[in-house]
């Protein structure tokens, strides 16, 4: 699916894939560029992963992403999702210096905005405290934010039960890989290892790894 977003995937983390970055837009990191259209919102995620993200968010009607940053992952799940679903987008966009101003949180608007059909419902807070509040099945759950292990649990913890019996969990940042940005320190690493690669987990596989992005749904 093409994107009416332009966007600049993560490269992996070699000498090379930095070489290919334009130095106008490294230049031009700060969000406040991406909300002007002054360069492509940058992705958090390689174009592998986002083919992934669109694929599996397909039809769906219920999408909840925790961890926004400047809106790509969220642009891939509206586009492909049903239009007549609901995107749910936790993010509480505090690390920004200009609090007034907050070009990360803008950058994001303007980015969903230009993509897909569906309804968007922004939710700035922290995920553990949106979570006290939460009814309804998801088809689609996509774990993004506070990367601390502690804190990927959590995420888990609080928001897996609300999974329909046919949806999927998405974990970003999850998988070491060759090339790659995780280690094997990264918090999502240890969760998903500990989850789903030592069984510890009972009723979830794991249905998908590209990248660092691993996908898992319940076993039927």
């Amino acid at each position: 699916m093409v994107s009416n977003v332009k966007l600049l995937f993560r490269p992996f983390e070699t000498p090379e894939d930095a070489a290919r970055v334009p130095f106008r837009v490294k230049k031009m990191r700060h969000p406040f560029f991406s909300w002007l259209g002054l360069r492509p919102v940058f992705a958090q995620h390689s174009a592998a992963e986002h083919e992934v993200l669109q694929r599996r968010a397909t039809g769906r009607k219920k999408v909840v992403e925790i961890g926004v940053a400047e809106g790509a992952s969220a642009c891939a799940l509206r586009e492909s999702m049903s239009p007549e679903g609901t995107l749910y987008l936790i993010d509480p966009f505090h690390l920004t210096r200009l609090r007034a101003l907050n070009a990360l949180k803008r950058a994001a608007h303007a980015a969903v905005a230009r993509s897909g059909k569906c309804r968007v419902e922004w939710i700035e807070d922290f995920s553990q405290k949106v979570v006290a509040n939460w009814s309804g099945a998801i088809d689609l759950l996509f774990i993004d934010g506070d990367h601390k292990k502690e804190a990927v649990m959590k995420d888990w913890l609080d928001w897996s039960p609300f999974v329909a019996p046919d949806g999927i969990v998405l974990f970003h940042d999850a998988r070491v890989f060759p090339g790659g940005w995780p280690t094997p320190e990264y918090g999502p690493v240890q969760t998903v290892n500990d989850l789903f690669r030592t069984g510890s987990q009972q009723g979830w596989r794991i249905l998908e790894e590209v990248d660092s992005l691993v996908v898992v749904g319940r076993i039927q």
